[in-house]
């Protein structure tokens, strides 16, 4: 007695061979990625690509229909990544040489462009690598260390990520983003003669904005002493009887004060010059 499978075996493989086939036409393509159905070589379309501002859900996620065996899938991740720089040492204007190490943050808008020019993610991020490498090691020899820890800092960051991104859009991707991890002097001499510069620079600046300031405060000094001049000199002038009297007032107070502190006493005759104020005029 025949088995059922011997008996609908050749319809049993054919179902069998019908299901791999319609599976095999059908590709699920997560939120995260984005497809590029690839035809005889050729990018043909892109199923789920990245469009801003466009909600998750709405770009086309889901079962894809491709032609098995004619047609392969190129899945592209759709999230941001990163790509690193192999650290390096850098020389800057200054001649201190520098340990750098820096990232890119970037994504996919353009998968076809992708395709044709790198093929894989695997080859934009080495491409990318070696691109901030070279940007970041000219960036930073054109500028001083000292410039690193300053508001400098985020202009550098920005000539950086815009050079980068001028390359990144050959291989359809787009920088968002970059960053130094650190950009350090290397350890022993080179970083302590590096501070002892940095302090007689500050020093300098500090002695210059003091000579600057003493300089001021003379020039100061000395015009309101002149404006005082002017004023003592104009009410000279306009009674110099009073003038002449208010300066002996003056001079008295100074000489007769019972606290002055020569100790000294003073023996004058009546009829000194001295003491005219005190006879009144004649």
């Amino acid at each position: 007695m025949e088995t059922f499978f011997e008996t609908h075996r050749n319809s049993l493989i054919a179902i069998a061979v019908a299901i791999v086939a319609a599976l095999s036409t059908m590709v699920v393509v997560p939120e995260t990625e984005e497809a590029v159905i690839i035809q005889a070589g050729r990018p043909d379309r892109v199923a789920n690509r990245f469009k801003p501002d466009v909600p998750y859900g709405e770009t086309g996620a889901g079962i894809v229909m491709r032609i098995p065996f004619y047609e392969r899938v190129e899945r592209i991740d759709k999230r941001v990544l990163n790509v690193d720089m192999e650290p390096q040492t850098v020389l800057s204007t200054d001649q201190l040489r520098l340990n750098v190490d820096a990232y890119a943050r970037y994504r996919i808008i353009d998968p076809v462009r992708m395709v044709q020019t790198a093929g894989t993610l695997a080859t934009v991020d080495s491409q990318l690598s070696a691109v901030l490498s070279s940007v970041v090691r000219q960036e930073l020899g054109r500028r001083s260390f000292a410039s690193l820890l300053t508001a400098e800092r985020g202009t550098t960051m920005a000539n950086i990520r815009t050079k980068l991104d001028a390359q990144a859009r050959k291989y359809g991707a787009q920088v968002i983003d970059v960053r130094i991890k650190r950009a350090d002097l290397p350890d022993g001499s080179p970083l302590e003669s590096a501070f002892r510069r940095m302090q007689s620079a500050r020093k300098q600046e500090a002695d210059t904005l003091r000579a600057q300031g003493l300089k001021n405060a003379q020039i100061i000094r000395a015009e309101a002493e002149a404006q005082a001049a002017k004023i003592y000199a104009d009410a000279y002038g306009k009674d110099p009887e009073f003038y002449d009297f208010y300066r002996a007032m003056q001079s008295y107070d100074t000489t007769f004060a019972p606290d002055s502190k020569s100790g000294s006493s003073i023996i004058l005759s009546p009829d000194n010059e001295y003491l005219k104020q005190f006879r009144g005029r004649r």
